[in-house]
């Protein structure tokens, strides 16, 4: 999620880089997150969350997965994926201790849906009590919607960046958050010349 903002570079999230020059033609902008809406929605939706172990299907979102788990001061653990050839994965390895807990997967992205599966799967064979994933954007496509009907989790928890009313109707473990908020309150303040980064940490009041 983006907002476009002020009137000099300001970048959030990111390595320094060489200045753009389409910042002399383009206004910049700053990352939205949606990790204080995710944590909104863990406290008042999970049963037993303060039990949870927050997991990340691979090594590559293990920062994401330890900020919210410090967040909400459970432990994390991550899922070390071994694969045969692109978009195959051959061997799975959990890092991390899961049993008698609640399993709360996150990740970016949910598009067809294979490989959380898949980690789903290994979770409750390492003893999870119940599986959940949140991903910030959900695709679904192919047969992403099937695999989630036929998997083991309680849950996916996806954000409105796309609309999700059909995908709901076809697959009842589909929940979403509203994003449109933290959207409305980031064009206020960017109006208003307030700061965004409120936002990072915190979700707008209604």
């Amino acid at each position: 999620m983006l907002s476009r903002r002020g009137s000099r570079p300001h970048h959030h999230d990111g390595p320094a880089r060489v200045p753009d020059p389409g910042l002399l033609r383009h206004p910049p902008w700053d990352n939205l997150y949606a990790e204080p809406a995710i944590l909104k929605y863990i406290k008042e939706s999970i049963p037993n969350w303060q039990r949870a172990v927050i997991v990340s299907p691979d090594a590559g979102g293990a920062k994401r997965v330890t900020s919210i788990a410090d967040r909400l001061n459970v432990d994390f653990a991550l899922i070390h994926k071994e694969r045969k050839r692109a978009n195959e994965v051959e061997k799975m390895t959990l890092v991390g201790n899961v049993e008698g807990k609640v399993a709360i997967l996150v990740d970016d992205m949910a598009d067809t849906c294979g490989t959380i599966c898949l980690a789903a799967d290994k979770l409750v064979e390492a003893g999870a009590e119940k599986v959940y994933a949140f991903c910030v954007h959900g695709i679904f496509s192919g047969p992403a919607l099937t695999r989630l009907n036929n998997s083991a989790f309680e849950a996916v928890v996806v954000t409105n960046t796309i609309p999700q009313e059909d995908n709901m109707k076809k697959c009842p473990k589909i929940q979403c958050i509203d994003i449109s908020m933290i959207l409305a309150e980031a064009i206020r303040r960017t109006h208003n010349g307030e700061s965004v980064s409120y936002l990072f940490s915190h979700v707008p009041i209604c």
